[in-house]
């Protein structure tokens, strides 16, 4: 099984919820998630996961959270991830590069 892991920001308790932007943070660069449910006994954390599984076309079960449980700042990683993966993230966070 493969996995690619990535960087991302979460904005809890968000107006609704959005996936797309880019954070400089002190995981390096990360993609932004907004998402509607508060930062408490882990609503948001799977809260995100379903964000994530929705903006990426994955099913919710590949992503997991590897670190930042506690945090904004996280790692994700997606298990058997799509081959445009890394496509999609670029477009995504607003990068240009081919």
């Amino acid at each position: 099984m493969t996995e690619h892991r990535f960087p991302i920001r979460v904005r809890p308790a968000a107006h609704r919820p959005a996936v797309g932007g880019h954070w400089d943070g002190k995981l390096g660069p990360a993609l932004i998630v907004a998402v509607t449910a508060p930062a408490v006994d882990g609503k948001a954390n799977e809260a995100v996961r379903r964000a994530l599984a929705d903006a990426l076309g994955i099913h919710r079960r590949q992503i997991t959270i590897i670190t930042g449980t506690r945090s904004r700042d996280k790692v994700v990683a997606v298990a058997d991830p799509p081959v445009d993966l890394e496509i999609t993230l670029r477009r995504l966070t607003g990068e240009q590069r081919q």
